[in-house]
């Protein structure tokens, strides 16, 4: 997978000392839970993200020369109680998590931009409570998990309505199943050739 990296983070890179940073991303309905990899707060993209150190860990990122639906886990040890009960509280299934690799330079100065090297949807979650401080451990899905689930939609008014809730192509289309339609009625006209009084022949569809 490519990235785009700006100028300032490619130099950091490659520089002799390189310090390093994760910042993690999870977002629910109501409010958002974002950690990162060192101390205190820090300001990224109008969010503050609260500093676990060590506390942090990832699983490793795999890459494969194939389309792959590749998934990581995400660990966070030593979370507040506070934090706990939106991860708690809220729905987190399907939510996007998203973990960016950052950078500080010699003045400890947030190099622009922190670039994203993972991109998923939460899929399970379990916390483990202990007093003030919790530990919470996540299994996070690789976005192209949804080119492998099958999407099962009907021709049907309640489907059709998902998308479209005031549709209503489709209220009939159960009432016409059976439905018996006579295309072309005789026009009671004489004449014509070939035997043919000249109407029209009736043409049945079903």
């Amino acid at each position: 997978m490519s990235r785009t990296l700006t100028t300032a983070m490619s130099n950091a890179l490659v520089a002799d000392v390189v310090r390093p940073i994760y910042l993690v991303r999870m977002v629910f309905d109501s409010s958002d839970l974002n950690v990162w990899s060192g101390m205190g707060d820090l300001s990224y993209g109008g969010e503050t993200y609260t500093g676990l150190g060590d506390l942090l860990s990832i699983s490793e990122i795999k890459e494969t020369a194939d389309v792959q639906a590749t998934g990581m886990n995400v660990s966070l040890a030593g979370v507040k109680s506070s934090l706990v009960t939106i991860a708690k509280d809220q729905d987190y299934q399907g939510r996007e998590l998203t973990v960016r690799l950052g950078a500080f330079d010699s003045s400890g100065s947030l190099i622009a931009d922190p670039v994203i090297i993972f991109s998923g949807f939460m899929d399970t979650m379990t916390i483990a409570e202990a007093g003030q401080y919790s530990s919470i451990t996540i299994a996070v899905e690789n976005k192209l998990i949804a080119f492998e689930r099958s999407k099962v939609r009907r021709y049907t008014a309640e489907d059709q309505k998902i998308d479209h809730p005031t549709d209503k192509g489709f209220e009939f289309v159960t009432a016409i199943v059976e439905k018996e339609i006579i295309w072309g009625r005789p026009t009671g006209a004489a004449g014509g050739s070939g035997g043919n009084d000249g109407g029209t022949v009736p043409m049945y569809l079903h």
